[in-house]
């Protein structure tokens, strides 16, 4: 990875992504060493983590997660999802955080030498290129390594760096320990096995959830 110690860095996670691509290639993020690694890079200006949230719902899984951010040093980005029924009748969820996205990082570009999105979507291309118009450099983060693989080729090519994931994996996946697990959702909502963070393993729903200032108690 190219850093250089005095540039100022944003990070851009897509959070339904980048869950789904740690869980392609069967590891969960933690997002405490994640910040701790690339603060370690540069001058941190933001972290900024996007997702959607079905608000509707008597417990919604992603929640522990988000408060957990939220009072750790990333900038949250929420919304609340789009309800509607699919062919089959079936009740589905739907949320799409790019504009979000978009908009924050061609605001924060006049102020950034660097910029860190954590998605493989290939509808970023685009934007990617605007940002390096205007003199910042993008690296994207992403996989090859699953199956198919998780980037887009178009976005892959824009970047002027691409860091595959996997390689990241020893620095910023959760280690055994206490701690919470959250979940995330993407695309047409559905729950599934929670992304941790914090560095711990993660809790059964019916278990008491920790309070977000003590993510590593067991």
């Amino acid at each position: 990875m190219a850093f250089y110690p005095q540039e100022r860095l944003a990070l851009f996670i897509d959070g339904p992504n980048l869950y789904n691509a740690a869980k392609a290639l069967g590891f969960d993020i933690d997002y405490k060493r994640l910040l701790q690694l690339f603060q370690g890079k540069g001058r941190l200006i933001r972290a900024f983590y996007y997702t959607a949230l079905a608000e509707d719902q008597d417990y919604s899984p992603i929640r522990p997660l988000v408060d957990w951010l939220d009072y750790n040093g990333f900038t949250m980005v929420t919304k609340p999802m789009k309800e509607f029924t699919d062919n089959m009748g079936r009740r589905r969820f739907r949320g799409s955080m790019d504009i979000e996205l978009a908009v924050d990082m061609m605001d924060l570009a006049p102020s950034l030498d660097h910029v860190v999105l954590f998605s493989g979507d290939g509808d970023f291309r685009r934007l990617v290129e605007s940002v390096q118009r205007r003199g910042v450099r993008v690296s994207v983060v992403s996989t090859i390594r699953s199956q198919p693989p998780m980037i887009s080729d178009e976005l892959r090519r824009q970047a002027d760096t691409f860091i595959e994931l996997q390689e990241l994996g020893a620095h910023i996946a959760r280690q055994g320990g206490g701690g919470q697990g959250g979940r995330e959702a993407g695309g047409n909502y559905q729950p599934q096995t929670g992304a941790g963070y914090g560095g711990g393993a993660p809790v059964q729903q019916q278990q008491p959830i920790p309070t977000p200032a003590d993510p590593n108690r067991e």
